[in-house]
């Protein structure tokens, strides 16, 4: 991902094989994915569709499962889902995931887009230099099965690669994007019902209905950092009635137990629901009173997910497979960067530490935070 020459400070979410490894032996985006599901009945889409934002889109599986439980709910409404996501890799699995989605639900439009939180939800960039070159590409896909789907979008990964380069930020050490990219996806034997749904150049969608904030910042980022350039454009973007649900981590849990057996004095979550809560009403509620801020109950805000083990897995002795599984959730979820992490499985103490955890616990499990913020109809 790097186009740039000389040193780039490393980012703890580049790393592919902690992430791939975290996503597939921990339940978080299923997690995830219920707790979203939780807010569906509150929705009231109005004509001529369901908009849905999703605020990093990452591998896809949240996505195609709201997805999925937006069908079974709306069945016969038409939606429109718009993702933002930086990684190339993050595109192509989400696409993989979406020719079941237009089989089942054929009234879907889908749009991709590599551009800033200020930016995406409006399909439109904001710096002057930028907006000549916006790639922009429809694709009307054919056909009636998904079979058919995934042979087509298949296709897109040439482009894919050339729009989706990225280079580093010298200040931050961030990937942004080299040019603001928008993929639009839909059946063509639906193109006439959906013809006001489908976004153009120019003409940014309307407010959404529902806007998802899922680990969308690093927990280390300042209070200002995640309101001002992430949750402030995505609550700005609501149309009436719309609903955003942010979820992040909190550290209470077996995880950080780990964390802290071996950097005693680690605070990476810093930044609680209620203060983000307070900080963005601050900066909203003279632009745009008709916003409403605050933490669900207790039952409904905090949930939790856990590592996949079997259970004579922790009822025994715990294998090293099932050691460097937890050991790397742990990390990943606490954002610990590669240099540390390195030195410290140097010696053994970071595995017995990982046992002693998950054994005195009978497994392993992470908790999370969710927080709404509603616009009143």
């Amino acid at each position: 991902m790097n186009d740039t020459t000389g040193a780039r400070p490393f980012r703890f979410f580049d790393n592919r094989e902690k992430y791939l490894l975290f996503v597939t032996t921990c339940g978080e985006k299923w997690a995830i994915g219920e707790r979203i599901g939780a807010e569906l009945s509150k929705l009231s889409p109005a004509p001529p569709s369901l908009r849905v934002f999703d605020a990093g889109t990452g591998d896809g599986t949240v996505m195609a499962g709201v997805l999925r439980r937006l069908h079974g709910r709306f069945p016969t409404v038409p939606f429109l889902v718009v993702g933002k996501e930086i990684s190339l890799e993050d595109v192509r699995l989400t696409l993989d995931k979406l020719p079941d989605r237009f089989s089942e639900h054929p009234q879907t439009v889908v749009a991709l887009t590599n551009m800033h939180y200020r930016e995406a939800p409006w399909l439109s960039p904001t710096e002057g230099e930028a907006r000549p070159s916006l790639n922009w590409r429809e694709v009307a896909l054919d056909g009636h099965t998904a079979h058919e789907f995934d042979r087509q979008i298949a296709d897109l990964r040439p482009v894919l690669a050339d729009w989706w380069k990225v280079r580093t930020n010298p200040r931050t050490g961030n990937p942004v994007y080299v040019e603001p990219s928008v993929i639009v996806l839909y059946r063509s034997d639906h193109s006439f019902m959906l013809d006001s749904v489908i976004p153009k150049p120019g003409a940014p969608p309307g407010g959404y209905d529902l806007v998802i904030a899922a680990q969308p910042y690093r927990a280390r980022h300042a209070v200002d950092f995640k309101v001002r350039f992430v949750l402030e454009p995505l609550a700005a973007s609501l149309a009436k009635g719309g609903r955003m649900i942010a979820i992040q981590s909190t550290g209470q849990d077996p995880g950080m137990e780990i964390i802290r057996k071996i950097w005693p004095s680690e605070e990476p979550f810093q930044t609680p629901g209620p203060v983000l809560m307070q900080e963005l009403r601050s900066r909203l509620e003279a632009d745009y009173p008709e916003r409403e801020f605050g933490i669900d109950s207790e039952s409904s805000s905090i949930f939790r997910y856990s590592l996949h083990v079997m259970p004579n897995e922790v009822a025994e002795n715990i294998g090293t497979s099932t050691r460097l599984a937890a050991w790397n959730a742990a990390v990943y979820v606490a954002q610990i960067d590669d240099e540390r992490i390195t030195h410290a499985m140097s010696e053994s103490a970071y595995l017995d530490a990982t046992a002693e955890v998950v054994t005195r616990h009978g497994g392993l499990w992470f908790v999370d935070e969710s927080f709404v913020v509603a616009r009143r109809k």
